[in-house]
């Protein structure tokens, strides 16, 4: 359990036993954490361990407390303290990352480690993406990318690019972000790194599909679809399919976009983030084909989870989306007109 993990690395699946026996493994962290509160290779278990659930199965863990509560200048604590934030990212508990976030960012300076403060702020600008906070987070990726930059970390200027290139397509800068993703992917071997070469088509599926072009977003989608398939990445595949899914519901191709859904969904592994947005997809998917009851429902169910996550503007837009469909319940002429609106689409 103390090797780092990596997507990309040929024995990553070997891994995937942590899943069955996380429960185990925490309990006797939290034995030794107790036992031995001093000890450097507990605590470095701990960071791993965390990692592992990252990967793997996305869920809190007892330690948490623990963690927070070392002094802060214990040699692990930073270390134990990000890839707990990680985790909280994953499981969609956004306010709290990103105060576990900036109490290591300011770890980190201290002890003026660049590399680790750029992973930080990587990780900073990831987090306010979902709370919708896209200045901040663009500047963030920024001066991570400038230390990546100044370091030589080729791989990891990919990542910090494809960040960016996501913040950027959110405050609707579709060239640069276009650019920023392009750069991406000009910087990686689908051989070395598929991980990273499956982010980027992604994203730059998802800025296609913003310009408009159906064809080539279809193909960056499906050429990420068909890396993750080959790893079982479930988070990059439960991506892949919502994207994909959103792009046919756009289409009109509801029978496609409704596969893709359930897809998506049965890649969430416990994350409570995605499945909601699986459930927002769904509720617009129902809405289009004029399944106005059960699109209500599933948009309010949706949008008092997103509330629970911290995560206000896909709340808003949920929230939104059922006040509409009651005033086309209230006023079938509405109702009518928005039917032959969707049709025309």
């Amino acid at each position: 359990m103390s090797v780092d993990i990596d997507p990309n690395d040929p024995n990553f699946r070997e891994t995937q036993w942590i899943a069955s026996e996380d429960v185990n493994v925490e309990h006797l962290l939290d034995i030794f954490t107790t036992i031995d509160p001093n000890s450097d290779s507990v605590w470095d278990a701990c960071a791993h361990f965390i990692q592992h659930l990252i990967w793997q199965k996305n869920r809190l863990v007892i330690l948490q407390p623990k963690i927070e509560g070392l002094p802060d200048d214990h040699r692990f604590k930073p270390d134990c303290l990000f890839e707990l934030s990680r985790l909280l990212f994953l499981v969609g508990s956004f306010v709290e990352c990103k105060r576990l976030l900036t109490l290591t960012l300011k770890l980190w300076r201290e002890r003026e480690d660049d590399y680790a403060v750029a992973r930080v702020l990587e990780q900073l600008s990831d987090t306010h993406r979902p709370m919708g906070l896209f200045k901040e987070g663009i500047q963030q990726a920024k001066e991570a990318l400038e230390i990546y930059e100044r370091l030589d970390e080729t791989t990891k200027q990919a990542g910090c690019l494809i960040s960016f290139a996501l913040l950027l397509l959110d405050d609707k800068q579709l060239d640069a972000a276009e650019e920023a993703a392009s750069r991406a992917i000009g910087l990686l071997s689908e051989e070395d790194e598929p991980f990273q070469v499956c982010e980027s088509h992604l994203v730059l599926g998802k800025i296609y599909q913003t310009k408009g072009d159906a064809k080539e977003a279809i193909h960056h989608f499906e050429a990420a679809l068909g890396i993750a398939s080959s790893f079982n990445w479930h988070d990059r595949l439960f991506w892949s399919h919502l994207s994909l899914g959103w792009l046919f519901c756009e289409e009109g191709r509801f029978d496609d976009a409704h596969a893709h859904v359930e897809h998506a969904k049965s890649h969430t592994i416990d994350n409570t983030y995605n499945l909601t947005l699986a459930m927002e997809l769904q509720a617009v998917v129902w809405y289009r084909e004029r399944r106005l009851e059960e699109a209500r429902s599933e948009a309010l169910r949706a949008a008092d989870v997103y509330e629970k996550l911290g995560a206000a503007e896909a709340m808003e837009a949920c929230r939104e989306l059922a006040q509409r469909i009651q005033g086309e319940l209230d006023n079938p002429v509405a109702s009518a007109q928005s039917a032959l609106n969707c049709e025309l689409l």
